[in-house]
Parts: structure tokens; C-alpha cells; sequence
């Protein structure tokens, strides 16, 4: 039977199943005798067995099929559910990942699943402590199966890795042999970390940095090392210290890495099943089937820059018939206006995937992390059905990887030093996700240590980032954003959790080549908050068009309450600034022409000012104007590189007349 005409097919359901998994074994472990999580993960694994069997992945189909022997048994109550138990079924769920994984970049789907087959067994028979048991050698193999020495990398560390090499830095592997005679390994470990500090950046180790600490190696280990020293002043320095019996230094390349390690290849768009299991289990409700098809997002951009060219052309003609004044001409226009913004928002909505599709990813990311970094952390999820533009979204999962991973590593304290403090021993992480005007915004923000504003500027100033001088002028966001300078790191130990100063600066330049930005509040022992601005890629708006002196803005209709023209007795003073009383609520004046430096902008000497009222989030303001002009369509484009620091202006377009009209960005005027 030739199934090649149905591997797409098979990729898109299994990743659905597989997310299916991650989410249910979550609510598993927090609702052990909830039937119908049980029964949901029961179905999910079954469907992927049968789907595996068809398509000849034999070891995909027998690691599924012993799960579902396990889950089989917590759905009869016949194994209890422990911690140890979670994590063997963690491991096997990633396990299955991984082969799909190996599958949808090419591969055969191969992977030796003896040993966690071995440990479901036990599971199934009633050994709950089979997650203890996983020995030393069980941990060289998963090493061993890895790429040489180092184990297989996420994505931030490869784009980490690629920043640096960019920059002009050179990605070394170390690999560091103790002699056998070593009493303390540990502390060998820390003097080997503190040269390689002197050098460079840790990225990563193998161990990790917290089984080095522990002596939870045999006599050697290895670590990516970013750095602009010589190879052979690498390893002359590392020899300095004693009791090292060899070193190893090499340049690691990200390019041959990816060659040798199946790349994580994410489903373009999600496709209904064209396999169907026979399943003996009945279920509840049969779920609808959508008929969809996969698009490639190239032909969407080009379809999306075609209708720009006639959202333009169709502006032209409006202004034209308005001109002519020709009553068949401004029908027909009318018509063709209302059918190509129907068409418009199909074209929009075809581009726009909900953010839990990056979202989904983390609770069990964070699991993770709080168990190798002994924290009990919880991960609050908010707007999780926010959309944003697709090529966005698959930009944004790097950037948020490394900011809860530097809030698990940096901002949430050990359950101790909470109680300490007098804070509940769980931490919170807050990951919220909202619109404002034509941006979305996305919050991380926990409840841990925040940032230390001194500390951050006495290693500004030590680093030659900024000068005493400087530092004096500094406001405090000023300074929390310190913290993005290349190479920038406060941390007190050595750690491979939240990228070593090195990820931040990686975070901001990645955010910002999407069109967005990022701030950073905190407060210390309270919290911090990082705020991610970016845009809706809304390459169509609906906007006010308004006028100061003779030149013309747009404001996006998003951002927009209401519009009004209040008489100047209205205008109030509040703490030396402009406000007036909106619906009961103070609202302060941002006066345009004086914002954007109008020329020869006339003093209004009328006794009435036009106000257009924006909003972000829950802050308002409200814009004075000279006039309004009307609503209108128009197409965003971009200021190009030379003007990307125009403050409050977030693109331009092109009128019907061929005039150029600034976009204003009121979410920064908000802010």
C-alpha cells in the first residue's frame, strides 16, 4: 500500500494528538481521577497508535500502543498516578515527538524506544518507582544518541549561536577531562566556569550546570562557548587550572549541527484527517470535519500585495467619482467598495492563527524547568485567542522561550527565600496576550525578585555601557532596559536556563525586525513585566484621516473610542497638563501639532478644538486636531530603515489623490 499520499496528512493529526497529549497529561497531574481527561489522553494515544500501524511506523506504533496500555490502566484505577509516573509518561510523549519530528523532516521515524518501553511495562505492572530507577547509563544513552557530545539544541540556542556568529564571535565545543584522582570535582568545575567567564559566554553544558555543581558526573563534560579568543588561548587558560587531565576546544557550527539533527519542521496550516481509525472505544460527540486545504503563505503575501495595489486603485476611483459627480459611476464604486472589503477581511482572516498556537507550548516547558530548578512555579494563560499574522507568530516562540526562561531562572525565587520574604512558595508566571489599535500585545510578567536597578548599574558602568554621568540622568525604565545590551548578565552563578546575558539582546533585535518593540517594568521583590509590542501585519486598515495645517494623518479606527469638538472652557490644568473630563473620567491632551513639529501650524481661534479619544489597554488620551476628514481604507507601508525611529509614526500610505498620509502610532503617544 503506497501511503506517501498521505504522510502531510498524517504529520498535521499526529501533531494535533501529540498536543492533544502534552495539554491532557498537564491536567492529569493536577486532576488525577478526572475520567475525562483520562479518557481524552486514552483516545488521543489510540488514534495515533492506529494512524502509526497504517503508515508503517513500527517503533511510533509500539511506544504508542504500551502507552495506551498505561493510560488504559489509569482509566481503570489500576495504577495510581505519582509524580515519577508523570515524568516516565512526559518522556515517552516526547519520545513520540521526536519521531514525528524525524518523519516530517524526512526521516524514517526510527528511534530506540527499548528502554522507555521497559519503564511503561513497569508502570503498567505497578512499580511507581520506576522514574527513580532511571540510572546513570540510561542518561549516556539519551547523550550518546545525541548530536557527538553536546545534547540536541532548541531553537534559541541555535539563534543565539547564529547572533554570535554574525557579530563576528566564534562558537567553540569544550570538551574538559577531570583526571580520575579528583577529589573535588565540583569546585573544579566552578574555577573552569569562572575562567571561561573572563572569556566569553556558557551556553550550554552537558551535564547540566546543576548536576556539575552536585559532582552528578563521571570525569568529564562539555559546553558551547561563544567567545572572540583564540582556540589556543582557550585551552591554555582551562589548563591552568589543576587536576585537568585534557582539553578539548573546537569551533561548533550551527550549519553543520542542523545537517546532522532533523530540523523541528512546525505543520504550515492544520488539514483535516483523511485517515480514519476504526476505534472500539465509543465516543461522546463526533467532531465536525472541516473541509480545508494547504496554502502556501508565499502565495498568500503575493495575493495580500496584489490587493494593496487595488485597495489603492479603488481609493483613486472613489475620489474620482466623488469629483465627477456621476450617479451610475459612484453606484457602481460603491458596490465594488463593499465587495473588496468582504474580500479583504477573507484574505486578512486566511493569515490569522490564535497565539496559543506558540502559547500551548509552555506549560509543560515551565514544568520542566521548575523541577530541575526546584521551584513550584504556575503559568497563568490570558487571551490565549488573541490572532496575530502567521509569519509573526512564527517569529515570536523564540523570543518568549527565552523571556520564561530567564522569569523561571532570574525572577522567580526558590520556594525558601519566598517564605522568607513572606510570598506564597508558588510562583506565578502571567503570560497575557491582548489587542490595542493595529498592535498586539504580549505580557510576561511573574511575581519574583524584579530587577535590581542598582545592581544593573553598577555592571552597566563596570561594562562600559553607559558612564557615571549617564547613569545619573537615567530613568528607571532606562535602566531596566540596560539589561538587553549585548552580553549584559547580572547573574551571580553560572546558569544554561535563560541564555547568559547573550539571549536578551537576541530577544529585542528579533522583535524589533518584526516591526514591534519591547519594555521592561519591575519592581524588586515584587515582580517584573516584560511588554511585547508588535504588529498586527494589518497591511489594510480602516483609519480617520484628519488634517494639521495643510498636512494629512491617519489614525488606525482600532485605537479610536469616539471623536468629538468641545468647546475650550472644557480644557482643564491637572499636575501641568491639559486634561479634560470624558464621561467622567480624566483624560489628558496630546496636542499633534505640536508632537510632530507641524510648520507654520495656525493658533486656533475659534472657541471649539477637535478631540479624537484613543485608547490602549485601559489608558486613554485624546488627540487635538485641526480637523477631520473622514474614514477611509488604506494600505500600510513601511518608513523604510532610515526613518524606523520616527517617534509615534508607524508607517505611511498613499492617498487616492497620490498625496502621502503619516500612520500615527497612538499606542506610543499612550505610552
Amino acid at each position: 500500500m503506497d501511503t506517501t499520499q498521505y504522510l502531510d496528512v498524517f504529520i498535521d493529526e499526529s501533531n494535533e494528538h501529540l498536543e492533544s497529549l502534552y495539554k491532557q497529561l498537564l491536567a492529569l497531574e493536577k486532576n488525577p481521577t478526572e475520567k475525562s481527561i483520562i479518557g481524552e489522553i486514552f483516545r488521543s494515544a489510540h488514534t495515533l497508535k492506529g494512524m502509526s500501524a497504517t503508515m508503517g511506523y513500527n517503533d511510533l506504533a509500539n511506544l504508542t500502543h504500551q502507552l495506551e496500555n498505561v493510560f488504559d490502566g489509569i482509566r481503570y484505577e489500576k495504577i495510581t498516578i505519582k509524580t515519577e509516573t508523570m515524568d516516565i509518561l512526559f518522556e515517552a510523549v516526547d519520545h513520540l515527538n521526536a519521531m514525528v519530528e524525524s518523519i516530517g523532516s524526512g526521516g524514517d521515524g526510527k528511534r530506540n524506544v527499548e528502554q522507555i518501553i521497559d519503564f511503561l511495562k513497569k508502570v503498567e505492572k505497578g512499580d511507581q518507582a520506576v522514574a527513580a530507577t532511571k540510572s546513570k547509563a540510561s542518561e549516556k544513552t539519551e547523550v550518546t544518541n545525541s548530536l557527538e557530545t553536546i545534547s540536541a539544541l532548541d531553537e534559541f540556542e541555535l539563534s543565539i549561536l547564529n547572533e554570535s556568529a554574525e557579530r563576528g564571535y566564534t562558537n567553540y565545543e569544550i570538551t574538559v577531562q577531570l583526571r580520575e584522582d579528583c577529589l573535588l570535582k565540583g569546585a573544579r568545575v566552578f574555577m573552569i566556569f569562572e575562567v571561561l567567564e573572563k572569556l566569553g559566554e556558557v551556553i550550554k553544558s552537558e551535564p547540566p550546570v546543576n548536576e556539575l555543581e552536585e559532582e552528578n558526573f563521571e570525569y568529564s563534560f562539555t559546553v558551547l562557548f561563544i567567545s572572540e579568543s583564540f582556540k589556543n588561548d582557550i585551552e591554555s587558560s582551562i589548563n591552568k587550572v589543576s587536576e585537568v587531565e585534557k582539553v578539548v576546544v573546537h569551533p561548533f557550527s550551527v550549519q553543520s549541527y542542523k545537517e546532522k539533527q532533523t530540523d523541528n519542521v512546525e505543520a504550515e496550516e492544520q488539514v483535516s484527517s483523511a485517515l480514519e481509525e476504526k476505534s472500539d472505544t465509543p465516543t461522546v460527540t463526533k467532531k465536525n470535519t472541516s473541509k480545508t486545504i494547504r496554502v502556501n503563505i508565499d502565495r498568500l503575501d503575493i495575493l495580500m500585495n496584489l490587493f494593496e495595489e487595488l485597495v489603492i486603485d479603488r481609493g483613486r476611483l472613489e475620489q474620482i467619482s466623488t469629483e465627477l459627480n456621476h450617479n451610475d459611476l459612484q453606484d457602481t464604486v460603491e458596490r465594488m467598495s463593499r465587495v473588496s472589503s468582504d474580500l479583504q477581511n477573507i484574505i486578512l482572516t486566511m493569515r490569522m492563527v490564535p497565539v496559543d498556537q506558540v502559547f500551548s507550548r509552555f506549560p509543560r516547558m515551565i514544568r520542566q524547568l521548575a523541577r530541575d530548578l526546584s521551584k513550584n512555579v504556575e503559568i497563568e494563560i490570558v487571551g490565549a485567542e488573541t490572532e496575530l499574522d502567521r509569519t509573526v507568530i512564527d517569529e515570536i516562540g523564540d523570543p518568549l522561550v527565552h523571556l520564561i526562561r530567564n522569569a523561571m531562572d532570574h525572577g522567580i525565587e526558590a520556594p525558601n527565600d519566598r517564605k522568607k520574604k513572606g510570598k506564597p512558595e508558588q510562583g506565578t508566571i502571567k503570560l497575557q496576550a491582548y489587542h490595542s489599535g493595529n498592535h498586539v500585545f504580549i505580557e510576561i510578567s511573574d511575581d519574583g525578585a524584579g530587577i535590581n536597578k542598582d545592581k544593573v548599574l553598577n555592571k552597566a558602568i563596570s561594562n562600559d555601557v553607559i558612564t557615571e554621568s549617564q547613569a545619573e540622568t537615567l530613568t528607571d525604565q532606562q535602566v531596566y532596559e540596560l539589561i538587553m545590551a549585548s552580553g549584559f548578565s547580572t547573574a551571580d552563578t553560572v546558569s544554561d536556563i535563560s541564555g547568559r546575558g547573550v539571549g536578551l539582546d537576541v530577544v529585542k533585535n528579533t522583535i524589533e525586525s518584526l516591526g514591534g518593540s519591547i519594555t521592561i517594568d519591575a519592581k524588586l521583590n515584587k515582580g517584573s513585566t516584560f511588554s511585547i509590542q508588535l504588529p498586527l501585519t494589518l497591511s489594510i486598515m480602516s483609519v480617520l484621516l484628519v488634517e494639521l495645517k495643510d498636512e494629512k494623518y491617519a489614525i488606525p479606527l482600532s485605537s479610536i473610542i469616539e471623536t468629538a469638538i468641545i468647546h475650550k472652557d472644557q480644557i482643564m490644568q491637572a499636575h501641568n497638563k491639559k486634561v479634560i473630563d470624558f464621561r467622567g473620567r480624566v483624560v489628558p491632551l496630546v496636542f499633534l501639532n505640536d508632537i510632530f513639529s507641524v510648520p507654520n501650524a495656525a493658533v486656533n481661534d475659534t472657541d471649539y478644538v477637535s478631540i479624537v479619544v484613543v485608547k490602549k489597554g485601559d489608558k486613554t488620551a485624546g488627540l487635538v486636531v485641526d480637523s477631520f476628514i473622514g474614514q477611509q481604507e488604506v494600505v500600510l507601508k513601511s518608513l523604510g530603515n532610515y526613518l524606523t525611529n520616527a517617534f509615534a509614526i508607524s508607517g505611511a500610505t498613499i492617498l487616492g489623490d497620490g498625496q502621502v498620509a503619516l500612520i500615527i502610532d497612538s499606542n506610543a503617544l499612550i505610552r
